[in-house]
């Protein structure tokens, strides 16, 4: 007759990790001290695979067997073995430690990235801005009188195109071709493609 051969030592005549589940999901402490001793090295060797940190393996191996006491009682033997189950909570939990650090050092990226542009530069805004007015009123000489006068009124001087078209008493349609006409050749002199 063949016996079995146990790894580690001796077979245990104890209770399997299964009934001791079963227990401790009915709040017995003495039960969990002994599912304590019997799944922390494999839950620490698991996390401690998946994180490389010793450190942080040890805080989420904490993590784990405080879940495996509040959720006991959400353990199902006919759905696999304890072990099984242990290692699965251990295994989700270091995967979730491993994201959650990845998340944050792609936030901590990003605002260092942030950090690096260039600040606001004043005077060069001013520069560009007083080139490009100039621009304009150069542009705007090369206007016609009439052009001229439509293209301030309506849009230096906020003026709807039936107002011009009364305060220079010309007809509205006459006022909208002398704007059509001034833009276009704003428009050319400013290099402003269409």
């Amino acid at each position: 007759m063949k016996q079995a051969v146990h790894i580690g030592g001796p077979a245990s005549a104890g209770p399997d990790l299964q009934e001791l589940l079963g227990r401790v999901a009915r709040g017995d402490q003495e039960a969990f001290a002994q599912v304590y001793d019997m799944v922390c090295g494999p839950v620490l060797g698991l996390v401690r695979s998946v994180l490389r940190d010793p450190a942080q393996s040890e805080e989420v191996t904490q993590e784990v067997l405080l879940e495996v006491w509040r959720s006991a009682p959400r353990f199902q033997a006919s759905r696999g073995s304890g072990m099984t189950w242990v290692l699965t909570l251990a295994h989700r939990r270091a995967v979730d430690r491993v994201r959650s650090a990845q998340a944050s050092s792609d936030r901590e990226h990003r605002a260092a990235l942030l950090d690096r542009t260039p600040a606001f530069d004043e005077v060069t805004e001013q520069v560009e801005s007083r080139l490009e007015r100039e621009q304009v009123r150069r542009c705007i000489r090369t206007l016609t009188e009439l052009q001229r006068q439509s293209v301030t009124l309506a849009y230096y001087q906020g003026l709807a195109y039936r107002e011009v078209a009364e305060l220079l008493s010309v007809p509205l349609g006459t006022v909208k071709t002398r704007l059509r006409d001034g833009l276009i050749r704003l428009r050319d002199c400013l290099g402003v493609n269409a």
